[in-house]
């Protein structure tokens, strides 16, 4: 399937396949008619973090964060010469980067390594020489948004967060929500739909080490309210907003026996076919290349069969995959 690779692509012109996975049918639709896919009842669950600038340039090595960690320091990923215009996997790997080495992303913003992870050298953590204000203003100054080379042009920063986007925690775009705007949320709210948050550290999705990309996702902080709780309680059908919204609340009741526990935790959930879910009932999604870690998360939700069917169908009738690319609703 081809990548969505324009930014400026307006959420009117996102479509949206429907698979009923019970009756085992394809529907296509555009994506504002999600809210008369949907009823009385249901409750969709959004992340609603913000999206960082979460590359940054040290010289010729690229830094990309893959989020924070417990005690204020950062996990990050680090790549050889060239930039977003060349494939990930075509990079050359970085330079050994060891622990205690100092590492300078522009004026007011640098980095020493603390560690240097056994999956692969390329993961490291950091911790920031700057803190509070002073880090985060640097941060914005100097970051840029993680990119593909599939995309078209660089993108700026706010191409890639979604309408309702609060505390800056994701790497990269909760994107299965991007064309949730205030139109269709209205909409959705008429019909008696109700609309829930949490937050979620949405980490990176490739890196070009096929250790390190073989141990992806990472370990993610997630932080679900007691609001949200209280509203999984009261739903008929809970749709995730997300692959990043499954792990989090399925990864919660996981450690709960079952029962979901408002607070701040992290995941390590890795969820495909065959996965028992005790708390989501069905997904909304950005379409999904079958071979990738978010596809086989769908797997959760209906029969591999139908899952093939529904990506033969999006390529034939020409979806698009990726962060701004088409939609797809699996209940």
């Amino acid at each position: 399937m081809k990548a969505g690779t324009d930014f400026r692509r307006e959420p009117s012109q996102v479509k949206l396949l429907h698979v009923d996975a019970r009756a085992g049918r394809l529907h296509d639709a555009p994506f504002t008619a999600l809210p008369e896919l949907l009823g009385r009842g249901d409750l969709l669950v959004l992340n609603d973090a913000a999206t960082l600038p979460a590359s940054l340039r040290a010289g010729a090595l690229e830094v990309r964060l893959a989020g924070e960690l417990e005690g204020g320091a950062w996990r990050a990923v680090l790549f050889g010469e060239g930039d977003w215009r060349t494939d990930t996997d075509l990079r050359p790997p970085p330079p050994r980067v060891p622990a205690g080495a100092h590492l300078r992303f522009g004026e007011g913003l640098s980095a020493t390594v603390e560690s240097v992870s056994t999956v692969s050298p390329r993961l490291v953590s950091l911790r920031f020489d700057e803190t509070g204000a002073a880090l985060w203003s640097a941060l914005y100054r100097h970051g840029r948004p993680v990119q593909y080379a599939y995309l078209d042009a660089p993108l700026p920063l706010e191409a890639v967060q979604t309408g309702y986007a609060a505390r800056p925690w994701a790497s990269e775009m909760p994107s299965a929500g991007r064309a949730l705007r205030w139109p269709v949320l209205a909409r959705l709210s008429e019909r008696g739909v109700a609309v829930a948050t949490l937050t979620h550290a949405a980490g990176l999705s490739a890196t070009g080490d096929p250790a390190l990309d073989a141990a992806l996702p990472l370990p993610e902080r997630y932080e679900l309210p007691q609001a949200t709780v209280q509203a999984v309680q009261r739903a008929n059908r809970v749709i995730a907003v997300g692959t990043t919204v499954v792990r989090a609340l399925e990864g919660n009741a996981k450690s709960h026996g079952g029962a979901l526990e408002a607070g701040r935790a992290q995941t390590d959930l890795v969820i495909g076919p065959g996965t028992s879910l005790s708390v989501v009932d069905g997904i909304l999604s950005g379409m999904h290349q079958p071979g990738t870690s978010h596809f086989s998360l769908l797997g959760a939700f209906a029969k591999p069969q139908l899952l093939d069917r529904a990506a033969s169908h999006a390529e034939a009738a020409g979806y698009l995959i990726h962060e701004l690319g088409d939609s797809t609703l699996i209940l």
